[in-house]
């Protein structure tokens, strides 16, 4: 059997694990029911809610626990239950509602059940598809209404801008200092509102304590700047070669794409000690 290195590796998901056409390719899944079964930990840790990962964590056989919500909830697969659950206050998530309107921006809130949105369009439709659960639109009133009324403590919440745009966007929301709040990116196309405590940094140091894995026999890689909390706290950060050049900046940066398989080419290289 080979001998395991780093005990524990917390993969993102989308641009990272998993391909453009929404698939884990085949060499991936082998490299990863490897590893496990020769003793190591996986993990993935994705800006995603949980009706939009543990399915597809389970599709991929992994069991233990995952990271969602930039790690502001962490489930047990199996079961389902959950192990950290944090939202932001409504005084913030209504401040946030308020400041994207004004902006004119689609955005989305998160509850634990379902999100809502404030447009129905073509890119709302992409990102339902994406994450496999429709959105609830509010069409009758602003979203922000809806949260006071409903007394929403959105989880994160999501602005969906054209890749032109994100640098903008987040400059005219850093302006604002929501209060326990800070901002991130985790795609070209999405800015997020999330809960400064919690992060997938946080997610690491939890599941790595979880596991009882030292942090400096921990793999954390990702693509996106919403990735840099992961590569800075485990043990040795990994961007993979479509990563985002900032990220790629502060990690050690592999040769191969999400669409080559790169998880299962990080196993291999870093996951066992060498013969």
């Amino acid at each position: 059997m080979p001998k395991i290195n780093y005990r524990l590796i917390v993969s993102d998901f989308d641009g990272t694990l998993v391909q453009a056409d929404g698939n884990v390719s085949e060499e991936n899944k082998r490299a990863i029911t490897r590893y496990v079964q020769n003793g190591g930990n996986f993990a993935i840790s994705t800006g995603r809610l949980h009706y939009g990962i543990l399915n597809r964590a389970r599709e991929l056989g992994l069991t233990g626990l995952v990271s969602c919500c930039q790690g502001a909830i962490i489930m047990d697969i199996q079961s389902g239950k959950t192990v950290i659950d944090n939202r932001l206050s409504h005084e913030t998530t209504l401040a946030a509602c308020q400041k994207l309107e004004r902006l004119g921006l689609h955005y989305h809130v998160y509850d634990f059940e379902n999100y809502y949105c404030n447009k129905d369009d073509e890119a709302l439709v992409w990102y339902e598809r994406a994450v496999g659960k429709r959105a609830v639109r509010i069409t009758d009133k602003t979203l922000s209404e809806y949260v006071r009324e409903k007394r929403i403590c959105s989880y994160k919440i999501l602005a969906m801008v054209k890749p032109e745009d994100n640098a903008k966007t987040l400059a005219a929301l850093q302006n604002e200092k929501f209060e326990g709040c800070l901002l991130t990116k985790s795609a070209d196309v999405l800015v997020e509102i999330v809960n400064a405590n919690y992060s997938k940094g946080t997610a690491v140091a939890f599941l790595a304590d979880y596991y009882g894995v030292p942090l400096e026999k921990t793999i954390g890689v990702g693509d996106q700047w919403n990735d840099l909390p992961m590569i800075e706290t485990a043990g040795l950060g990994i961007a993979v070669q479509n990563a985002d050049e900032k990220l790629k900046a502060k990690a050690l940066t592999v040769a191969y794409t999400n669409e080559q398989s790169a998880i299962a080419k990080i196993i291999e290289k870093y996951g066992y000690t060498e013969a």
